[in-house]
């Protein structure tokens, strides 16, 4: 009989994969880790896209939402015709400086709500004033003439309100000539204010630094100057940067406020005709820079700043990464245009006038186009422009 023999199962196993089953092995692990890796890649990439989105909305809506705060309470104690615009004589030891405008070919420095330096189409510089005072814009007439010195005589004995500490600012009645504000250094002695130069009075120098005459002047108080709130915010190196008077670490040099800002633009928003108590003011014309909007002989005058009746603002926040260039041509397409600002009509029968703003920052080595960007717009009214005082000499 013949006997059947089998292979062993150790023989058998002995075979072990052929080269080819190896190279088809391989090469589904390399397919498979290759998909894997470009499927981390694309959610990391759409991750980044949409932390980079909210991003934008965070910083963009914290940037407008301080601007408008502060821009909401411009002009507090400054709104009377007397004051608003008035060119000021005005220093301070701690640095701070008010922003500077033209006037008619001029340099002045204006004391009103609200100063726009204009700066085409990069970043403007928006200057916010507001004083503290209770008792608004309270008032009292210089009785004897000021030529200098570290005094100054009214026409009221310890006028309510006026106390140590205050910041008052002095001015010709009627308009025209300068103004100067001061701080006082001491509580009024009967109908005497005192504004000497000393350690804690910051805004004090030797005199007013302007003439002023008998029954023709009135001097404003602003309240405790520690809450004379000066503010100027501007953008630097994509960041949203303040300089305030009244906040420590800010009145020299600016601070950041907010990062992930490139841009920020500010429009005048100008009314019309004589101021009506029982109206108010009503925007009639948007403007980038100052205009002559009281019919006056020169443009930027104290009229044409008791004139604005709002402002437009806009912030551009920008994507905190860069999207990479395409593969194809080497370009970045994440943003193709640049943003334009104030496009819309509003109200909608003043002309809207739009404004093409320039997010390409210096001494950046990537492409403007490599990010993207999210706009942001307000208007802001200046209340405390239409509450105006009357008042009879």
């Amino acid at each position: 009989m013949r006997r059947l023999t089998f292979p062993s199962p150790r023989r058998a196993g002995a075979r072990g994969f052929s080269v080819v089953e190896l190279m088809v092995a391989v090469t589904v692990g390399m397919l498979a880790i290759m998909f894997a890796t470009r499927l981390i890649v694309n959610s990391e990439q759409n991750k980044s896209v949409s932390l980079g989105g909210s991003d934008q909305m965070q910083n963009g809506m914290l940037a407008l939402f301080s601007i408008t705060e502060d821009a909401a309470q411009a002009g507090w104690g400054m709104n009377d015709d007397l004051v608003a615009g008035c060119n000021t004589i005005f220093s301070d030891t701690a640095g701070y400086a008010l922003a500077a405008a033209d006037r008619g070919g001029v340099a002045v420095t204006p004391l009103a709500a609200v100063v726009i330096t204009n700066n085409a189409n990069g970043s403007d510089q928006i200057s916010l004033n507001t004083g503290s005072s209770p008792t608004g814009v309270g008032s009292v007439k210089v009785s004897d003439n000021y030529a200098g010195g570290d005094t100054l005589s009214i026409s009221t004995a310890a006028p309510f309100g006026f106390l140590k500490g205050d910041a008052i600012v002095v001015v010709p009645e009627p308009r025209g000539g300068n103004c100067a504000l001061a701080q006082l250094s001491a509580d009024p002695l009967g109908t005497v204010l005192t504004f000497t130069a000393n350690a804690e009075s910051r805004y004090n120098r030797n005199g007013l630094g302007a003439a002023f005459t008998a029954n023709l002047a009135r001097v404003y108080n602003l309240g405790p100057a520690r809450s004379l709130a000066l503010h100027t915010w501007s953008v630097q190196n994509s960041v949203l940067m303040l300089r305030a008077s009244n906040l420590a670490g800010a009145m020299a040099a600016p601070s950041t406020v907010v990062e992930g800002i490139v841009a920020l633009k500010a429009q005048y928003g100008f009314a019309s005709g004589a101021f009506n108590p029982a109206t108010g003011l009503q925007v009639t014309q948007w403007s980038n820079t100052m205009v002559n909007a009281d019919g006056d002989a020169a443009t930027g005058s104290a009229g044409d700043y008791q004139q604005v009746a709002a402002i437009r603002v806009a912030v551009v926040a920008r994507s905190k990464a860069p999207e990479k260039p395409s593969a194809t041509n080497g370009q970045c397409s994440a943003t193709t245009a640049k943003p334009v600002v104030f496009a819309t009509a509003s109200p909608a029968n003043v002309t809207a006038v739009p404004v093409t703003v320039e997010v390409a920052q210096p001494g950046d080595s990537v492409s403007w186009k490599c990010y993207r960007y999210r706009v942001f717009e307000t208007i802001i009214p200046i209340r405390n422009a239409g509450w105006r005082p009357t008042w009879e000499s």
